[in-house]
């Protein structure tokens, strides 16, 4: 739903040791031209608990995957300026991106198929209202 964001994969991704254990993700190829890349770190940040080092940080962590090193140093830039918007400390890191594969199909586009259900009413959409108000210039 973000103006400049072309696809979105959602599945499992791994880093390098200790890190290699995979981990759920999203995927995005993105226009530079119509959506800042701090912006999308913004929205990741603040849809999903980047404040927390909770126990099931191996299974879902908070993290963003890069390609190369100029890719993670503009990235870890990103997070030291984005910190100031935030009451704690994000444990959000960079992370070598090793490998990635999709989630299995009855899970690919969730809230679309479980529009209502349990999960997406109490999880999802909150995040989704919260991406309209907080990024409603970025909005489609």
């Amino acid at each position: 739903m973000l103006k400049g964001v072309g696809r979105v994969e959602q599945g499992f991704i791994r880093s390098e040791p200790p890190d290699d254990g995979w981990s759920e993700a999203v995927r995005l190829g993105f226009d530079p031209a119509e959506i800042d890349r701090e912006v999308l770190i913004e929205v990741h940040l603040r849809t999903h608990a980047s404040m927390s080092d909770h126990s099931m940080r191996g299974k879902y962590r908070s993290a963003v995957y890069v390609t190369g090193e100029a890719q993670g140093e503009a990235v870890r830039e990103s997070l030291d300026r984005l910190q100031a918007g935030f009451e704690w400390l994000l444990v959000t890191r960079v992370l070598p991106l090793v490998a990635f594969r999709a989630s299995e199909e009855r899970f690919q586009n969730y809230h679309v198929k479980q529009a209502g259900g349990p999960f997406c009413t109490r999880y999802i959409d909150p995040k989704l209202d919260r991406l309209r108000v907080e990024f409603a210039a970025h909005v489609r």
